[in-house]
């Protein structure tokens, strides 16, 4: 199986947006220890503790806080350059806060998205430009099937819908100006992440964690959903094979999944919690049903076409991929620095 290549990534520049967020954080300190020269461009954490800080900013070339709202912000910051290669993960990424705020978060996930890209417009030195957006970009009808790359876009809700509609901002920007200049852009749509270090609200791993470190139940809504879940590193994995490849092979496709292996069992949200409880030796969930929601109960996607053109798929099994996010807090609740904690898993991975 493919995964990065210290020896393509080494010396590379790479822009980076959403630095300071949970895979933001994650991807500098990978990038950074394969070599690359990391610039990051988001804004500042929006929560404490947030693994960003916790990580510090020295390993990166340079740290700008920037609003991707801001149009003049983001030309100015992307006169910094150039740079070889474009990882776009900057977004407000939780559904709940972005029924809470439609409006910012449209703006976030859309004219962000859209803002960035005219402000690399005039980049001669790129080599490929990766937008992440999110499994959640599919027009999903509960159905249970596991979409595929060319199934139809849609979102019954302010993320999802921001997410599709950056998909297309992508694609239009690609075909109108970066095909010309030879410039490969394309999306990645991965599946929901867990791992080490993420402390958001409304996110299920972080919401137990600080139920069991307050010594109380966490509360699910859901526990019948289900969803792609994978590993942090499996996903952060897929994302810089794909980008490897876009800078390299120009048949490489120019939108991917990336998920749990093909056939993997499915998880519910109960299943990862009871693992993740049982792990931190905390008090089993509780359910507590929210008749107003209206997040998908189903979703999978199939991520054959990035095991057919990039020979990669995921390596970490979900119990495994639960085992070593849960491992991760409680040897970080005991007191060992997120940086090392960090840097053993991708030791770890790299060996897998």
């Amino acid at each position: 199986m493919s995964r990065p290549d210290p020896a393509f990534w080494a010396g590379k520049r790479v822009l980076l947006t959403g630095h300071t967020g949970f895979k933001g954080a994650w991807a500098g300190l990978w990038l950074s220890r394969m070599g690359a020269r990391v610039t990051g461009l988001a804004l500042a954490p929006d929560q404490t503790p947030a693994l960003s800080d916790m990580l510090g900013y020295d390993h990166l070339a340079a740290s700008r806080l920037t609003d991707l709202r801001d149009r003049r912000a983001v030309l100015d910051a992307v006169a910094d350059g150039p740079f070889d290669l474009v990882l776009h993960m900057a977004a407000q990424p939780i559904v709940r806060a972005a029924i809470e705020d439609p409006v910012g978060s449209l703006a976030t996930n859309i004219m962000g998205t859209v803002h960035l890209l005219e402000a690399l417009r005039d980049e001669e030195a790129l080599a490929a430009i990766l937008v992440i957006t999110s499994d959640k970009v599919y027009a999903n009808n509960d159905a249970g099937r596991a979409f595929q790359e060319g199934d139809a876009l849609g979102g019954k809700d302010p993320y999802s819908a921001s997410k599709a509609c950056a998909e297309i901002v992508t694609a239009s920007y690609a075909r109108s100006f970066f095909d010309r200049a030879g410039v490969p852009v394309a999306t990645a749509r991965g599946g929901n992440v867990i791992g080490g270090g993420d402390f958001s609200r409304d996110r299920l791993v972080a919401d137990i964690v600080r139920a069991a470190r307050a010594g109380e139940a966490v509360v699910l809504r859901h526990p019948e959903a289900t969803r792609p879940w994978q590993h942090m590193l499996d996903c952060l994995a897929g994302y810089l094979v794909f980008a490897q490849a876009l800078a390299q092979r120009p048949d490489t496709p120019r939108s991917l999944n990336f998920g749990p292996k093909p056939g993997a069992a499915e998880i519910t949200v109960g299943d990862l919690a009871h693992q993740a409880v049982a792990s931190l030796g905390a008090a089993p969930w509780r359910h507590e049903p929210d008749p107003a929601s209206i997040e998908a109960k189903v979703l999978a996607v199939d991520a054959s076409l990035a095991r057919r053109t990039l020979d990669f798929e995921s390596r970490l099994d979900g119990p495994q991929a639960v085992a070593w996010t849960m491992d991760w807090y409680r040897r970080q609740g005991e007191g060992e620095p997120a940086r090392d904690l960090c840097l053993a898993q991708i030791d770890a991975y790299e060996s897998l």
